[in-house]
C-alpha cells in the first residue's frame, strides 16, 4: 500500500478515536454503521420538514424501507424508490433546522443529490390550491438591515461601506402599509424601512473563511431539466368523498420560491413579495437546504405542493389544515414520479 494512503488511513483512524472521546461525538458502532452504510451508496437525500408531509412517502407502494441510522437527534431512514437508493430524513420546522439536518446528511452520507419536498404556502395567483410548484431559484428572505428610524433610501445603511450588507436588493416600507388615513405612503412609521441582504456562504470549492454572497441560489441544472418532464401532469384534487377541489391540480415548474422561519398569513405581505420577487411558494425550509447543497457543490430540487393562499383572499375555500393531506399526497406524487424520470435519464 502506498504510504500516502496509509498516512490518510492512520489520520482517519486517529479522528475516529478522538471523535469518541470528545462530549456529544458519536460513538464506534454509529459510525461503523454509516461506513457500512456509505459502502452501499451513493444515495438520494430526501430531506423533508415534519412526519405529516413524510407519512404519504412511508405508506407508499413506490417506497421499500432498509435500515435506519439514529444520530445528533436525526432519523436517517434508508430505502428505495423505484428500487433507487435513498435516505430520508425529517428535518423540523425552520430554516435552521433544515439546515442542520441537510449538513449531517451530506457531511456522514455518500449522497449524489438532495430532494426537498413539503407543503407550502402560495403567494402566485396563476397557481392554486394543490398544485405543485417547482422552483428553479430559492431565497432566504429572513435576512435583513432594520434601517434606523429618520434614514431614508439615499442613506448608507450601518456597516454597508464595510462589504457586511446592501441595498441592491431592495427594501420594505411600513409606512406603505398604514391603514384608516388618507394617503398612507406619506406617513411616518417608527419601524421604518427593512433591507433585504444575500447570505454569507463558504463554498467547498473556495477558501475556507473567505466568504461569498447568494441570494438567489439554483436548483441543479440536471433535476431542473428532469422537473420540466413533469409539467401539466395531472394530481388529486379530493381530501375525501365529500372535500374536493374544483378543478385537477398539476405541476408547474416557477421562477422563484423563497423561504424563511415566519408561517405566513398575510395577504398584504404575501402581494408585496410576489410584486417585487415574483415568487410563487412560501415556506420555512427549502432556501436553507438549497443554501447547504449550494456550498456543499450537490445537486438539489425543490418541489412543494401548495396547501393555502397565503393570507387567503382566494374564492377557494382557503384554510391550510383542510388541504394539507391533498397537497402532502400530491407532493409525494410528484417526487415518486420525478425519481423515476431522473432513473430513467440517468440509465
Amino acid at each position: 500500500m502506498a504510504v500516502a494512503h496509509w498516512l490518510v488511513l492512520f489520520v482517519t483512524v486517529i479522528v475516529v478515536s478522538n471523535m469518541q472521546d470528545v462530549n456529544g461525538a458519536l460513538p464506534a458502532a454509529t459510525l461503523e454503521a454509516i461506513a457500512k452504510a456509505n459502502a452501499n451508496g451513493p444515495y438520494i437525500g430526501i430531506v423533508i420538514p415534519n412526519l405529516f408531509e413524510m407519512g404519504p412517502l412511508l405508506n407508499s407502494s413506490s417506497y421499500s424501507a432498509a435500515e435506519i441510522i439514529d444520530f445528533s437527534g436525526r432519523r436517517f431512514r434508508f430505502g428505495t424508490v423505484e428500487e433507487r437508493k435513498v435516505i430520508l430524513v425529517m428535518t423540523g420546522l425552520s430554516v435552521i433546522n433544515a439546515a442542520i439536518t441537510t449538513q449531517l446528511l451530506l457531511s456522514f452520507f455518500n449522497v449524489e443529490g438532495v430532494i426537498h419536498y413539503g407543503i407550502a404556502g402560495n403567494a402566485n395567483p396563476d397557481l392554486h390550491i394543490g398544485d405543485v410548484a417547482i422552483p428553479q431559484y430559492w431565497a432566504h428572505t429572513g435576512l435583513w438591515n432594520w434601517q434606523r428610524y429618520g434614514q431614508g433610501t439615499e442613506d448608507e445603511l450601518a456597516l454597508e461601506s464595510s462589504g457586511d450588507y446592501t441595498r441592491t436588493l431592495g427594501y420594505l416600507r411600513f409606512a406603505n402599509y398604514t391603514t384608516n388615513v388618507t394617503g398612507c405612503a406619506s406617513h411616518d412609521n417608527l419601524l421604518n424601512n427593512i433591507w433585504y441582504q444575500p447570505e454569507e456562504v463558504f463554498p467547498v470549492t473556495g477558501t475556507p473563511e473567505e466568504r461569498q454572497h447568494e441570494f438567489w441560489v439554483p436548483v441543479g441544472s440536471t433535476y431542473f431539466a428532469v422537473a420540466k418532464k413533469l409539467e401539466g401532469l395531472k394530481l388529486e384534487s379530493c381530501v375525501n368523498a365529500t372535500t374536493c377541489l374544483n378543478y385537477t391540480p398539476s405541476v408547474s415548474t416557477v421562477e422563484r420560491g423563497v423561504s424563511a422561519s415566519i408561517y405566513l398569513d398575510n395577504s398584504a405581505y404575501r402581494s408585496f413579495i410576489y410584486d417585487k420577487f415574483n415568487v410563487s411558494p412560501v415556506d420555512m425550509e427549502s432556501a436553507s437546504v438549497a443554501l447547504i447543497c449550494y456550498q456543499q457543490n450537490t445537486s438539489f430540487i425543490a418541489i412543494r405542493a401548495l396547501s393555502d393562499l397565503a393570507g387567503g383572499g382566494s374564492a377557494e375555500s382557503n384554510e391550510a389544515d383542510t388541504f394539507v393531506n391533498l397537497a402532502s399526497d400530491n407532493a409525494v406524487t410528484v417526487v415518486v414520479e420525478f425519481i423515476k424520470q431522473l432513473s430513467s435519464s440517468t440509465l
